[in-house]
């Protein structure tokens, strides 16, 4: 009877284990949005198991437990599936983002001169500059840079020029530019800005320093007039304007550039490359290019902007300082003339050149501040008007305009990275601390700094980021691989810190494995290890299961040793984060240019 009863107990055991899940599990509350464009929902916790149904991107399912790689999803009342997790977003988790925001807070310039970035490091464009005392919103943040909102726009600043106020700072008023106050009267007009971009001089010339920005359709407070200037106050810092570009009729202030239809009208590309775009502003998205020579229908002109006929139903904007209408094609040295422009020097030693060339031989340096009339756009560079009466040129996109000439824009690195899809993965986390340092630095810890300031520098310059993990969790290795395969990554980036018994090792590793990875591999590694100043060790193969197993172009950064009691202090500083994010940023640009 024992035996039997013994052998009866086994069987509904085993009977009972046919139908419990492998591997440790954990309930589980919250719910998941899908990440991805169609995702497949599963009977069970693996790939083997039969297909549920699919799901779309943005739905959310609540959450009934997890287990390993898998999410045990509420599909319906009575239903429940199976989705892996590094395709959803948890509602607790911030994946989109590598750093957190405070929100909007106020803070100043500590510095004269602060130069405004288009991305977080010194390698972008310079939009602008701040004076000291000059109020800005801080919008987000990393470790070295805030992005601001100011009267130039969006854009970064290094960290230790900004002040950030206090909530009683906030409460009880805000620091004006210059340290001065500024009011404006009871009862002010307003008006409303109809250039796309409009500068904001210290006083009424066209010479005066540039204090700020306007864009299209802001509203400002009208102080006074002088001529053709207005002095307007905007975000507690006042300047002068051109009347031109501001509409005082405030009644109408949606509608304040007027437009002009034209028919049987056509037009010559005379640069090399033009930009069109969905609309007639440079914040409008890029829809297409045209070039030098080619010809097109106008069919509207909007202030500065011709809309063009690209083909059968299909119409952009480009600038029509670019378009000759004569009728006839220019020659390669024809420029457009421009009136009552200037154009305002943004680095110290810029170079002015005899003819508008990188080649032609330098007539003089100018520096930050200066200002110059422009005579006439040639290409990419300003016909301009120096001190003697002579003229010279500058190249567009070192400099800023003001008036009816075009602001030229030259593609930096960040030309080469936009729309490229590319995943980060900051090596370990969790309950795995990768290496320990010296003086107890872990691993998990420095490769997550490093991603979060690479994650923010190419997304400002356009690229569709990833990261594998933006906090302390673990991800397996089979995860972080299916994530690049699951979006189809142009460029794989595992990083890493080394160690090694012997605490003298020091300096920097590439690793590929296939050969279709190494020229990512020699291309990124290059660029770090110049831009971070370590020894360089070199690029090899590496038998790593995330460069291994992956199919897209994969690489293994190991940034330094941890090990090194030295090294590891240099790894820990602000600068040298900031210097391999700047490297590996460049080595992913120079990559994609030459590919």
């Amino acid at each position: 009877m024992h035996k039997k009863f013994s052998l009866l107990l086994l069987s509904i055991i085993l009977f009972l284990g046919a139908f419990l899940p492998e591997g440790k599990s954990s309930a589980a509350s919250g719910s998941v949005s899908i990440a991805v464009d169609s995702l497949n929902v599963r009977t069970g916790p693996g790939l083997s198991y039969p297909l549920l149904k699919q799901v779309n991107r943005g739905e959310t399912f609540p959450i009934v437990k997890e287990q390993g790689e898998w999410i045990q999803i509420q599909v319906s009342f009575a239903k429940t599936g199976w989705v892996v997790n590094w395709l959803v977003t948890k509602d607790n988790e911030q994946t989109a983002k590598a750093v957190s925001s405070s929100g909007q807070s106020a803070a100043t310039a500590n510095s004269s001169q602060l130069r405004i970035r288009t991305g977080p490091g010194t390698s972008f464009r310079v939009i602008g500059s701040l004076t000291e005392g000059q109020a800005v919103k801080v919008i987000d943040q990393n470790e070295n840079w805030y992005k601001i909102s100011s009267m130039f726009g969006e854009g970064w600043v290094a960290k230790e020029f900004i002040d950030l106020k206090t909530a009683g700072q906030q409460e009880n008023g805000s620091t004006t530019n210059a340290g001065s106050k500024t009011s404006t009267r009871a009862g002010a007009d307003t008006g409303n800005v109809i250039g796309d971009t409009l500068n904001v001089r210290q006083s009424p010339d066209a010479a005066s320093p540039v204090i700020g920005k306007l864009t299209k359709g802001t509203s400002v407070a009208i102080l006074s007039q002088q001529n053709k200037w207005v002095q307007v106050s905007y975000l507690n810092v006042k300047g002068w304007v051109s009347a031109e570009f501001i509409n005082l009729d405030s009644e109408d202030s949606k509608d304040t550039v007027k437009s002009k239809q034209t028919t049987g009208m056509s037009g010559f590309v005379t640069a090399d490359s033009l930009s069109v775009r969905s609309e007639a502003t440079l914040n409008s998205s890029v829809i297409g290019t045209v070039t030098r020579g080619q010809r097109f229908t106008i069919v509207e002109e909007n202030n500065n902007w011709a809309k063009i006929d690209l083909k059968s139903g299909s119409f952009g904007w480009v600038s029509g300082f670019y378009l000759d209408k004569s009728g006839t094609k220019t020659s390669s040295d024809a420029g457009q003339t421009v009136k009552e422009s200037a154009i305002t020097i943004l680095q110290n030693g810029t170079n002015i050149r005899k003819s508008p060339s990188v080649q032609s031989d330098v007539v003089v340096r100018a520096n930050e501040g200066e200002t110059f009339s422009v005579n006439s756009v040639q290409n990419d560079w300003y016909e301009i008007k120096l001190k003697d009466g002579s003229t010279a040129y500058v190249a567009g996109w070192v400099v800023s305009s003001n008036g009816s000439a075009p602001q030229i824009e030259k593609a930096g690195a960040e030309g080469y990275l936009k729309n490229k899809t590319i995943v980060l993965d900051p090596g370990h986390g969790g309950g795995d601390n990768g290496t320990t340092g010296a003086n107890g630095t872990l691993e998990k810890d420095l490769t997550l700094r490093t991603a979060r300031l690479l994650y923010d520098k190419l997304k400002a310059a356009g690229a569709n980021v990833y990261l594998t993990r933006n906090n302390d969790s673990f991800i397996s290795l089979q995860s972080r691989v299916g994530m690049a395969h699951s979006y189809n990554a142009d460029a794989f980036v595992s990083l890493h810190y080394d160690s090694d018994l012997d605490r003298s090792v020091r300096g920097m590793t590439g690793y590929y494995y296939h050969v279709y990875q190494r020229n990512l591999a020699d291309t990124l590694y290059n660029a770090a290890v110049g831009q971070a100043k370590l020894r360089n060790r070199g690029v090899r193969i590496g038998d790593y299961h995330v460069i291994r197993e992956n199919n897209q172009k994969a690489v293994l950064m190991e940034l330094g040793y941890l090990s090194n009691p030295e090294e590891e202090m240099t790894l820990n500083s602000s600068t040298y984060q900031e210097n391999a994010a700047s490297g590996l940023y460049e080595g992913l640009a120079r990559y994609f240019k030459a590919n």
